[in-house]
């Protein structure tokens, strides 16, 4: 009985609850105004239209103007109104409009290192090309002077971050999309609250949707009575509005400014095996070291002073500031990020990147294969050209809906030479690419659209650096412990199912 009333009274089911009132009362007025003056419908309907126009006028993927274009029609009174009053909000564009600004500000902080894009130039101009649009598009340029380890388990990476935060003598900076109380957390907030007591610079940034169940309310109060300065980014509210879809899904941990990781790994016990969930659960992360974790440090500082409405000095975090002596070099290395309010899919492009540039094989991570049709298409072509293409995904999902999605995405896939594997002990949570021995990426970026389009992301590029051969002998690993799926297999589903999979697939892009 304590448990149904923690559920009834949690604020996931308060929110949950107000936002279907809000949703409630525009679809009974929407009813009543149709019902009582039939003109009223007939003037919805012209709106409904221009709405539809509207939507077709932008620049948003076509899935994605699609899966608000069916309901619109459908139900032009209810979808339209539902529409409008999600993209008029003023909040939102002030939300923008001053994460624009701040980056906008922090750009002139980062180094342009023309010099290796010369380097590279000579080297593999296709190559040269890519890394040149990532500093185009996300502003953060290419370093060498860096070296890197790749994790191929949560449990290797939580041994290791667990070191380095012991190791800490300047500052700690800690933003993960999930934070839950339990062993994992337990450990690194006792070793923050020493390193706070030392005089250390702590902060912790999580997002207060991927913790609305994991932690208390007002959590980031008790870490401040710690002496950890801590920042809730977007805090949920039942009122309806795009910028709740935006959130922040990064994993970034940088210590002292010359190491830092990234990946798929949030702080919550599953992701290192001490509590069971979804069966045995597998994630990856990198460690980097060097002058390329500036790029890092730049992109945790400039969502930290958006929340917290300050202006740091970033120079203080430079990598050269603790460690002044010269740092070791491993092939080329290039953390980048994504922001949604960019109108520019730069995780998205970072991928296609590399699907286009394999010769001999492209091996994938990914929790959720959920892929518009551009990467489809890239995906079939590289497979049809010859290229090993191979894609492993879980088997035991952590969302069913999500999972018949991804499922649906087999049989035209498969049919084009793509090989398509099942993670047999449980979940995989990586989002890792690795191509051709030579090229790979490691990250927070799943292949779906909220991490393509919606949400703050980030991942670490990498070319000729010695932990690409880790990674791909992580895929060759994980090969032997998935089921591979035939297209047999994919025939024999129930028509039923494949009715259900069209309609979720449909709607995607809002999911």
């Amino acid at each position: 009985m304590k448990r149904i009333l923690k559920v009834l009274f949690s604020r996931l089911m308060i929110m949950g609850l107000l936002m279907a009132v809000q949703i409630a009362i525009i679809i009974l007025l929407s009813t009543k105004l149709t019902r009582a003056y039939v003109y009223l419908y007939t003037v919805f309907q012209l709106l409904s239209l221009i709405v539809v126009f509207f939507i077709n006028s932008q620049r948003s993927n076509p899935s994605h103007k699609l899966a608000w274009t069916i309901p619109i029609l459908i139900f032009p009174v209810f979808g339209s109104v539902l529409y409008i009053l999600l993209r008029s909000s003023g909040s939102d564009k002030i939300f923008r409009r001053r994460v624009n600004d701040l980056y906008q500000k922090s750009v002139s902080l980062l180094d342009k290192n023309e010099h290796i894009l010369s380097e590279l130039n000579e080297e593999d101009k296709n190559i040269a090309n890519q890394c040149r649009y990532m500093s185009m598009a996300s502003s953060f340029p290419p370093y060498k002077n860096t070296a890197t380890r790749y994790f191929p388990s949560g449990e290797d990476f939580f041994l290791s971050f667990i070191e380095e935060l012991k190791k800490a003598r300047h500052f700690i900076f800690i933003e993960s999309f999930i934070i839950q109380n339990g062993l994992m957390w337990d450990t690194i907030l006792k070793i923050l609250e020493e390193k706070a007591k030392e005089g250390l610079d702590i902060r912790v940034m999580y997002d207060d949707v991927g913790c609305l169940t994991t932690l208390p309310y007002k959590y980031h109060r008790k870490l401040r009575k710690k002496g950890i300065q801590c920042q809730v980014f977007n805090p949920f509210t039942p009122l309806l509005g795009i910028r709740m879809n935006n959130r922040d899904h990064r994993k970034i941990f940088v210590i002292d400014g010359h190491i830092a990781y990234t990946g798929g790994i949030n702080l919550a016990d599953e992701y290192i095996n001490a509590r069971e969930k979804f069966g045995h659960w597998k994630d990856a992360a990198i460690l980097i070291k060097g002058e390329a974790v500036w790029n890092m440090t730049i992109m945790f500082l400039q969502l930290w002073d958006y929340i917290a409405r300050s202006e740091d000095d970033y120079n203080k975090y430079r990598p050269q500031n603790y460690q002044p002596g010269p740092m070791d070099s491993d092939g080329y290395v290039q953390p980048y990020g994504d922001s949604p309010i960019d109108n520019e899919p730069v995780g998205k492009n970072v991928y296609l990147n590399i699907m286009g540039r394999a010769r001999d094989y492209v091996y994938i991570f990914t929790p959720y294969l959920i892929l518009d049709h551009q990467m489809v298409t890239e995906l079939m072509m590289a497979a049809k050209s010859g290229v090993d293409v191979r894609i492993v995904t879980p088997h035991i999902p952590d969302k069913w809906y999500v999972f018949l999605v991804t499922q649906s995405y087999y049989p035209i896939l498969i049919e084009a030479g793509v090989r398509i594997y099942e993670y047999s002990p449980g979940f995989l949570h990586s989002k890792v690419f690795v191509c051709d021995d030579v090229l790979g990426t490691v990250g927070s970026i799943n292949l779906d659209y909220r991490s393509l389009y919606f949400q703050f992301e980030c991942g670490v590029w990498l070319y000729k650096a010695q932990c690409i051969k880790e990674i791909k002998q992580d895929f060759l690993d994980t090969f032997e412990q998935c089921h591979e799926i035939t297209l047999e297999e994919c025939r024999k589903i129930s028509v039923l199912k494949r009715i259900v999979r069209g309609f979720f697939r449909l709607f995607a892009p809002l999911m």
